[in-house]
């Protein structure tokens, strides 16, 4: 009966020439045509080092997405791939480094940590009875969880034997398309090849059927979810090695991207299809989605929603195909015909491609951009009022000097800044400017935009380990010891106090913490009862702050390490706020600013960002006419209350 359900519609006829090749491949079909709309609308898209990119920006996802591919064929779902994966490579470097423990091991500990949580995620689905959805969706949080405790929320350097696996061969071939491309054969051959593969299939296409043909399903699906953990491990390791450190908040979100491209692939979340191939096509669509959009300046919000559109298109593209007879063969049960088929379909490809290779070649040739007029700003986040008003400064210095600046959103992700950086570099820019999400994770991007003679200049966060051509900074440690002093001297010298921190791992949130550390020590009578992070949002501020008032309603201060959290600090206070409770931020912002004239927050301490942005554009301009900077332009700190809140301009 298993073996019914794998063949059972291998028969079938469909439609025939081109429109069933199309239908069969509509995956394939729509990588051709969005390769063809990149090449056309950039020059910059259809260069060898631009395409090598992609692959790099792919192989993560795409081998978070082979291991996906798994489960989903045997109608599953795991949404721990990306926890999994960080939680895998920060073992790793907190082992190798901290620990002592030879590197191979470490290696080997690593993916051990991968497969045993895909083993907990199988027990939990096949013997504890839970829906893969909640059972995977609760090792997301444990695994997450247990890399920031392994880290204390600090990313850890990776060893540099390891991180080799993110650099090129030859100087040309990078590693990580590499690991991506054995992965995918490996992928390819247990599911057309194995027993575990077949049994994938059979219980995806009818999982009752398949226990009563003596199939050990519950077994299987204990091989199945090990063998996504592993496959996260694996990306979890190659990701870090792109980074040189394991970021304990890295893969944020990458499960959905590993999920999106297996569906876009032509796998059906219903369970039974899906191949190593269309999941490999997959992630290269949405790579060279992000890649195109960035080269084209489009907007990170609008990014997301031409994504989501993409994913939608896709599972409507598998409707109509079944609707139209269209029926996708489970790996490795095909014929003969059919494999001769997908050859044709595949050297349909290679020619489409190479006349689009040609007729850019063509259009492009002898088109040129004034590079030095040409800057690109990465931003850490454009989820916060403090970046935007960088992005607004930035903009209006631009537009006053002439020169055209393209600005992307790295979402407080540093693997999608490094891709962002590559972008950028590959576009040959008069100079990049760059927020880093992290001063240690962006230095190999960093290194490459030295590589290609591109000036560097970094904004708000310093980049260590690479050559800038300036940094136009505020001092945070200098900024948190400010805050310090501005909260105990309000509060007399004594009292108890909360600290509400940033992100976990980032820079700015160790060096805010840090300076207020240091400056407490002036004053022994202020005690911190708890320091909590909030992630920089003000929702989760205020839900934070709430929480933290129920074990210490008596508390005097509160110190957020940014406005965000400090408003939403502000509103768990109540009519607390700015009398019995002294509440102070950090950055400036607008709201923060109008807060502190209203009396509930006693203070920001305000970098100006918008003079920040104004700043980097103008010596970005200079750097790439070759004009001498400053290697340091520091922008003044100031502590802002409602005494000089009307002399502050932001």
């Amino acid at each position: 009966m298993a073996a019914d359900t794998l063949t059972s519609t291998t028969g079938a006829s469909g439609p025939s020439g081109l429109r069933g090749i199309l239908l069969d491949n509509g995956a394939l079909s729509a990588l051709i045509v969005l390769v063809v709309a990149m090449s056309v609308l950039s020059g910059d898209f259809l260069t060898a080092a631009n395409l090598l990119n992609i692959g790099v920006q792919a192989a993560v996802t795409a081998i978070l997405a082979f291991g996906v591919t798994f489960v989903i064929v045997s109608a599953g779902i795991d949404l721990s791939v990306g926890s999994v994966a960080a939680l895998s490579a920060t073992v790793l470097a907190w082992s190798a480094t901290s620990e002592g423990v030879p590197v191979p091991i470490a290696v080997l500990l690593a993916i051990v940590t991968g497969i045993a949580c895909g083993l907990v995620n199988g027990f939990l689905v096949s013997y504890g009875k839970l829906p893969p959805f909640i059972a995977t969706l609760a090792m997301l949080s444990v695994g997450r969880g247990l890399s920031l405790v392994i880290s204390q929320g600090s990313p850890i350097a990776f060893p540099e034997s390891v991180s080799h696996l993110g650099d090129n061969l030859g100087g040309w071939l990078p590693v990580p398309v590499l690991v991506m491309v054995v992965m995918g054969l490996v992928t390819a051959v247990i599911l057309g090849r194995t027993y575990i593969g077949r049994a994938m299939y059979a219980i995806g296409g009818n999982e009752e059927a398949a226990r009563l043909s003596g199939l050990p399903v519950k077994r299987q699906k204990l091989v199945i979810y090990a063998l996504s953990g592993l496959f996260a491990a694996a990306a979890g390791i190659v990701l870090a090695s792109r980074l040189s450190s394991a970021q304990p908040q890295a893969a944020q979100g990458y499960e959905l991207d590993a999920i999106a491209a297996v569906v876009i692939g032509g796998a059906s979340l219903a369970g039974g299809t899906g191949k190593a191939s269309g999941t490999l096509i997959g992630a290269l669509i949405l790579a060279v989605l992000r890649n195109g959009l960035n080269l084209l300046s489009v907007s990170a919000f609008w990014q997301q929603v031409v994504i989501g559109v993409v994913i939608a298109l896709a599972v409507l593209l598998d409707t109509v195909r079944r609707k139209a007879g269209a029926t996708p063969v489970a790996a490795g049960t095909g014929g003969s015909g059919d494999r001769g088929r997908q050859a044709l379909t595949y050297l349909l490809a290679a020619v489409v491609a190479a006349a689009v290779v040609g007729a850019t070649s063509f259009l492009h040739s002898g088109s040129s951009a004034a590079e030095s007029q040409k800057i690109g700003l990465s931003l850490s986040t454009l989820n916060n009022p403090f970046f935007v008003q960088i992005r607004a400064g930035a903009q209006d210095e631009a537009k006053k000097l002439g020169v055209d600046l393209s600005v992307t959103d790295a979402q407080n992700d540093a693997s999608q800044q490094a891709n962002q950086l590559q972008n950028f570099t590959s576009e040959g820019l008069g100079t990049i400017i760059v927020n880093p999400v992290d001063s240690d994770a962006v230095t190999p991007a960093a290194k490459a935009v030295n590589k290609a003679d591109i000036p560097l200049v970094a904004v708000d966060r310093a980049v260590n380990g690479a050559n800038t051509a300036a940094l136009v900074a505020s001092d945070n440690v200098s900024g948190g010891k400010l805050a310090a002093k501005a909260l105990a001297e309000k509060l007399g010298g004594k009292g108890e106090i909360v600290i509400l921190q940033g992100q976990a791992g980032t820079s700015a949130s160790r060096e805010r913490g840090a300076g207020f550390a240091e400056g407490l020590k002036a004053y022994p009578g202020i005690k911190v009862l708890a320091k909590q992070p909030a992630d920089w949002d003000r929702t989760k501020g205020l839900d934070v702050m709430t929480n933290l008032l129920q074990a210490n309603p008596d508390v005097d201060g509160v110190f957020a390490e940014n406005d965000e959290m400090a408003l939403g600090a502000i509103k768990a206070l109540g009519s607390k706020a700015g009398k019995s409770v002294q509440v102070i931020g950090f950055d400036g912002t607008a709201d923060g600013l109008k807060a502190v004239e209203g009396g509930t927050l006693y203070a920001s301490v305000a970098q100006q960002p918008a003079e920040l942005g104004r700043i980097a554009v103008r010596n970005a301009v200079r750097a790439a006419e070759g004009e001498k900077v400053k290697k340091s332009v520091m922008v003044p700190v100031k502590v802002v209350t409602a005494k000089n809140v009307a002399e502050f301009g932001g």
